[in-house]
């Protein structure tokens, strides 16, 4: 059976065409995971040439948009950082979950993430990390996967049916010894956590990180961010982290239904694009 003509139509169509079309290709590279990548693997997921993408690669960190570190990879640049963190959308939920998130740390030493559902992935939103706290590789305005932390799970939960569907079907990757590989175990998991109204994950994204995640509600009853604590697995003790954590998402909530006029859906990037 011959090929057909029209794949290869379909991959030449889907190549960013104009310049701006082939940065915003490159800046794209990075939500899809990752938060260091090399060259060859931001051209691989932009669908560039090689030398298109060193070239426009190295005019992006001369611009600070990006950062190339001494091994070679690129990570996002502090610039980027700051023109993303004043959209209002996320301006606005920082804003409210700074406080409770501050509380939250006091309370435990331990890190604490405030993330939302961005297509299939986690944005993690704001994050506290203290010097008495596990590692962790979370940074803010990086995506992670939704089946093997905290605030994932509990996104997922309650995300709507399509992106839990669409999430078991994909592959599920493992990033530490006890990763959920399996769709099936994957769901029992998720309807575990609607029963109970909270996730936890024990060695999953991290080896030596455990964490412990809650849904924030807007005035509907919609889920629209989760905060997590992340503990090093040694220490994690639910009767310990728990109470803290459901106190925080409450007040936030409060906050959040009276002040933040965002949806589940607002960090969508199919509803932005007009999908």
């Amino acid at each position: 059976m011959g090929a057909d003509p029209r794949r290869g139509d379909r991959a030449e169509r889907a190549r960013p065409v104009s310049v701006t079309g082939k940065v915003m290709a490159i800046l794209n590279a990075f939500a899809q995971g990752g938060v260091r990548l090399n060259l060859s693997e931001i051209c691989r997921r932009a669908g560039l040439p090689l030398a298109t993408g060193h070239r426009l690669v190295g005019e992006l960190v001369g611009g600070g948009f990006l950062e190339r570190v001494p091994d070679g990879t690129y990570r996002i640049g502090t610039r980027l950082w700051r023109i993303g963190s004043q959209a209002p959308a996320v301006t606005g939920l920082r804003e409210l979950a700074l406080p409770h998130m501050e509380d939250l740390y006091e309370a435990t030493h331990d890190n604490v993430q405030l993330g939302v559902l961005r297509d299939e992935r986690v944005l993690i939103v704001e994050r506290l990390r203290g010097t008495r706290s596990v590692p962790v590789v979370t940074q803010v305005g990086a995506t992670l996967p939704l089946h093997t932390t905290g605030v994932g799970k509990v996104l997922l939960a309650f995300a709507p049916p399509r992106v839990l569907e669409k999430v078991l079907a994909g592959e599920l990757p493992r990033h530490a010894a006890r990763s959920i590989t399996d769709p099936g175990e994957l769901r029992r998991c998720v309807e575990q956590v609607r029963r109970s109204g909270y996730a936890v994950t024990r060695d999953e994204m991290t080896l030596g990180a455990s964490s412990v995640g809650a849904p924030v509600r807007d005035g509907a009853g919609d889920v629209v961010a989760a905060v997590s604590l992340v503990s090093s697995t040694r220490s994690a003790d639910l009767r310990r982290l728990l109470p803290p954590l459901t106190t925080a998402v409450r007040a936030l909530s409060r906050d959040v239904a009276a002040h933040w006029p965002g949806g589940p859906d607002l960090f969508s990037a199919e509803r932005n694009a007009g999908a």
